[in-house]
């Protein structure tokens, strides 16, 4: 029995896995024969930004997604310390941040040896990490381990939860150090570790989420005043394979077919094209979400056809949805049932369409196909090497909008902020006002309804939804909506179709938070109701420590409810 608690809390100190027994890795090694020139040292931090590190907050955990009729232990609320996610994620952040204190702790091994700036580089990258792994922790977990020390297994057995703000203050002092250390870029190189704007940045993003709103204005004014970054001109292909290192990105991983690091893609790709087809979709909640381009939602705006959804929105809803009846990967994109053949491009002749459910039953269950970062890249061998971008200048001026608003500081600076990036959307300059639904207002209740849709319309698809509802409180609300589709094909035709109401049957009310109630085409018979979703308000805000961590560890207790 001691011996499997010790496999257990390897974990935690950073040394193994369960499942990887890799106590040696050659980008590591022994702290006792490693650290002990610049080469060394430079691998090891190069190995605190695996992708394994660095886990998404997926979007299926959301509103923002459909998989067919499947949901998440999140979106079931069945999530539980024995989740292999939490599992993983809590064995993979403490073995980063046990190496990044084991980088720390090491570098006067190098004093005197190695150029201070590039001390300082080693040191800002590890600081810089840590902050980001224990913002991480403390966002989904609350209180958690913390520690600044290479601990004994005796030690790692022993600790204890820290309080989450005790945490929070060590995570903005590591970023402030890092923001100090670390470069503002690494010149034309693709290096991608930390910066100082990505230390400012990331410092915003954790404030935002402690609802500390005065230290995430600070920050995020901070990164904007470097002068570094700025909005990439075209929204569209700000994602795509090909555009690699835009001014817009602060920090992402990379991801490459030469490094076996990519991204499998077959279930967002058209069957058409080879894909399944919308397995994995954005969902009608997020369509809705979508305003109009005289900047109003849905439901208020004159101008929004629920026959003819794409009408009339702004760009982002068909640069992140595939709109019906467009090229897309060079077949003609058509859900509707009686559109049996379409064009394909590649022949220059008609075939049957497989994108909609009355040729192929599992074609897409609602329709919608992702647009967003995917093009013919992705074909090949269904694998996209798209840069896994984490944090971009738009969410920093965002964040600084947001933080601005909450804390009551609201002036031109706060719409400028949001004018930009809605207006990058539609390829003017935001001090063009009369192109495009400029923001005006000054009252704190309607900017904040303006944030949250802007938020949903601009990071779809990016990971940043999971955060936003959690922080926002409105999870319960969200995530205790059912997911709706498409009739069975038979049934859409006699009751949707024939009857003049495709695509929508009617259109959905929006509330303040861009949530739409789509509940009356349910039941009035007009839609399918794929899952039910269920989001638990009561102890889902945070997530269970791993069921074994606690069955090792006596002194650290269960989040309640677990």
């Amino acid at each position: 029995m001691k011996t499997v608690k010790y496999i257990y809390i390897l974990a935690f100190v950073g040394l193994v896995s369960c499942a990887d027994l890799d106590l040696n890795p050659l980008s590591q090694g022994s702290s006792e024969s490693w650290y002990s020139n610049e080469t060394e040292i430079d691998m090891s931090v190069n190995d605190l930004f695996r992708d394994v590190f660095w886990p998404d907050l997926s979007d299926s955990w959301t509103d923002d997604y459909t998989n067919r009729e499947a949901l998440t232990p999140i979106t079931n609320a069945t999530i539980n310390g024995e989740w292999g996610t939490i599992n993983s994620l809590w064995a993979n952040t403490y073995k980063v941040i046990a190496r990044c204190n084991t980088i720390l702790l090491n570098l006067d091994k190098v004093e005197g040896k190695v150029p201070q700036a590039t001390i300082d580089d080693f040191q800002g990258n590890a600081l810089f990490v840590r902050a980001q792994k224990y913002a991480e922790m403390t966002f989904l977990f609350g209180d958690v381990i913390y520690s600044e020390d290479i601990l004994s297994l005796d030690d790692a057995f022993s600790l204890s939860r820290t309080d989450k703000n005790t945490i929070k203050e060590a995570v903005y002092r590591d970023f402030d150090l890092a923001a100090q250390l670390l470069p503002e870029s690494y010149g034309s190189s693709e290096n991608k570790r930390g910066t100082k704007g990505a230390a400012l940045a990331m410092k915003a993003r954790y404030a935002m989420e402690m609802g500390d709103w005065d230290v995430a204005r600070a920050a995020a004014k901070a990164c904007m005043d470097l002068g570094v970054y700025s909005l990439h001109s075209d929204f569209d292909n700000l994602f795509l394979t090909q555009t690699r290192n835009p001014e817009e990105v602060i920090f992402a991983i990379p991801r490459s077919r030469a490094l076996n690091a990519t991204w499998y893609v077959r279930d967002f790709l058209p069957r058409n094209a080879g894909g399944w087809g919308g397995a994995q979709a954005p969902s009608w909640d997020l369509f809705s979400a979508f305003l109009c381009t005289d900047g109003l939602p849905i439901d208020e705006s004159p101008l929004y056809d629920p026959h003819n959804p794409f009408e009339n929105r702004d760009p982002r809803c068909s640069s992140t949805i595939v709109e019906f009846q467009s090229t897309h990967l060079n077949f003609t994109y058509e859900p509707h049932p009686d559109s049996v053949t379409v064009m394909n491009f590649n022949t220059g002749s008609r075939q049957a369409n497989n994108d909609t459910r009355s040729v192929a039953p599992f074609a897409s269950f609602n329709g919608l196909l992702l647009q967003k970062g995917v093009d013919e890249d992705w074909l090949p061998n269904f694998n996209a090497e798209n840069d896994r971008i984490l944090m971009r200048y738009a969410d920093v001026l965002l964040m600084y909008a947001e933080a601005s608003i909450e804390s009551g500081q609201i002036d031109q600076t706060v719409l400028d902020a949001i004018n930009m990036v809605r207006a990058r959307a539609y390829k003017v300059d935001y001090s063009d006002t009369s192109s495009y639904p400029a923001v005006i207002s000054m009252n704190q209740a309607e900017l904040r309804e303006v944030i949250r849709f802007e938020r949903r319309m601009e990071f779809a698809f990016e990971g940043n939804r999971y955060r936003d509802i959690i922080r926002w409180g409105i999870a319960e609300k969200a995530l205790n909506q059912s997911i709706y589709g498409l009739l069975d094909p038979v049934d859409l035709k006699e009751k949707v179709v024939d009857q003049g109401l495709w695509f929508f049957p009617m259109t959905p009310e929006v509330d303040e938070n861009g949530i739409a109630d789509l509940s009356p085409m349910y039941e009035a018979g007009l839609v399918k109701r794929l899952a039910i979703r269920s989001f638990d308000g009561s102890k889902q805000y945070l997530w269970p420590i791993p069921t074994k961590e606690i069955l090792i560890n006596d002194n650290l207790n269960q989040n309640p409810g677990y």
